[in-house]
């Protein structure tokens, strides 16, 4: 489980380039909610990996 918590900031940053890449391979980068979701998961992401690899050891 601790593994799986360790990684968990880095999984949700790699969702979010997962939709921003699709996002262009599909052409639809002119609509916000996409790339507003993606921008928070990438985000979200960062601060979970450093919160939680400062809690866990």
């Amino acid at each position: 489980m601790n593994t799986f918590l360790k990684n968990l900031g880095l999984i949700l940053v790699v969702i979010g380039a997962i939709i921003l890449i699709v996002c262009f391979l599909t052409g639809n980068v002119n609509e916000n909610l996409p790339l507003v979701g993606s921008a928070a998961l990438i985000i979200a992401g960062i601060i979970t990996h450093i919160v939680l690899n400062k809690r866990i050891d």
